[in-house]
C-alpha cells in the first residue's frame, strides 16, 4: 500500500510539473519556435529513419549469419578472436568511424550508412553467438536422437531458442544507432543532427532540441517496436513476457 501511494504522488508530481512546464514554454513563446522547426523536423526526421533502417538492415543481414557461423563447433575456437575485430567498431569514437568512411567514400549517405554498420554490428553478432551457446545441450541431443541433421536442429531448436537473446542484441544495436545518426550530418549525410549541431553553433535552444527531441523519441519508438516484433515471434517458452 505504502508503494502504491508513493507512486501515486509521483505520478501526479510528475503531471504538474509537465502543466509547469508548458505553461512557461507557451508564455516563453517556444511552443511556438518549435512549431516554426516543424516542416524540418519531418524531413530531417525522414531521412534520420532512412539512414538507421539502411545501416541498421545491413547490420542485422551481416551479423545474425556471422554470429551463426561463429557458434559453430569447427569455429568455434575462433569466436572469440574474431569478435575482437568486429569490436573495433565499438573501440574507435564513432565520428572516428564516420571520419574514416569520409576518407574513403567520400562525403554524404554511402559513407554514413557505411561508418553506422560497422558501428551497430558487434551487438547483433554477439547475441546471436551467446544466444545459439547457450542452448541447452540436453535439447541438442534430444534432436540428434530424432534424427535431425545439423540444419534441421539450427532452424527447429538453435534459433527458436536464441530468438530472445538475438532480438535483445537487435534492441540495444538499433538504440544506439538511432542515437549516434545525427553525427551523421558532420559528413553531410543529412538526419537530425543537422538541427542538434546548428542550434548548438548558433546558441539557439530551441533550434537544439527541436533536434534532441525527436532524437529521443525515435530512440523510445524504434525499442519499442523491436520490443513488440520480439514479443510476436519468439515461442512462449522462451519469451519471459509471454510467460
Amino acid at each position: 500500500m505504502p508503494s502504491r501511494s508513493l507512486q501515486r504522488v509521483c505520478r501526479w508530481l510528475l503531471a504538474i510539473a509537465l502543466f509547469l512546464a508548458g505553461v512557461w514554454a507557451q508564455r516563453s513563446g517556444m511552443i511556438e519556435e518549435f512549431i516554426f522547426y516543424l516542416p524540418d523536423v519531418r524531413y530531417l526526421a525522414a531521412q534520420h529513419l532512412f539512414l538507421t533502417a539502411v545501416s541498421g538492415g545491413l547490420a542485422i543481414l551481416v551479423a545474425v549469419p556471422l554470429g551463426i557461423v561463429l557458434s559453430r563447433p569447427s569455429v568455434d575456437r575462433y569466436a572469440e578472436s574474431l569478435m575482437q575485430v568486429l569490436n573495433v567498431g565499438t573501440t574507435i569514437p564513432t565520428l572516428a568511424v564516420l571520419a574514416l568512411s569520409m576518407s574513403f567514400l567520400g562525403i554524404g549517405t554511402v559513407p554514413a550508412v557505411f561508418g553506422l554498420f560497422v558501428a551497430t554490428l558487434l551487438p547483433i553478432a554477439r547475441n546471436t553467438y551467446v544466444g545459439l551457446k547457450g542452448v541447452s545441450p540436453a535439447l541438442m541431443e534430444a534432436a540428434a536422437g530424432l534424427g535431425m541433421s545439423p540444419i534441421q536442429r539450427l532452424f527447429r531448436v538453435e534459433l527458436p531458442n536464441a530468438l530472445y537473446v538475438i532480438f535483445a542484441g537487435v534492441r540495444t544495436a538499433l538504440a544506439i544507432n538511432v542515437g549516434t545518426v545525427p553525427l551523421a550530418f558532420l559528413i553531410g549525410a543529412g538526419g537530425l543532427g543537422e538541427l542538434i549541431f546548428t542550434g548548438i553553433d548558433l546558441y539557439d535552444t530551441v533550434m537544439m532540441l527541436s533536434g534532441a527531441i525527436p532524437t529521443a523519441l525515435l530512440a523510445v519508438v524504434v525499442d519499442a517496436l523491436v520490443a513488440l516484433i520480439a514479443f510476436l515471434l519468439v515461442p512462449r517458452g522462451v519469451n519471459p513476457g509471454r510467460a
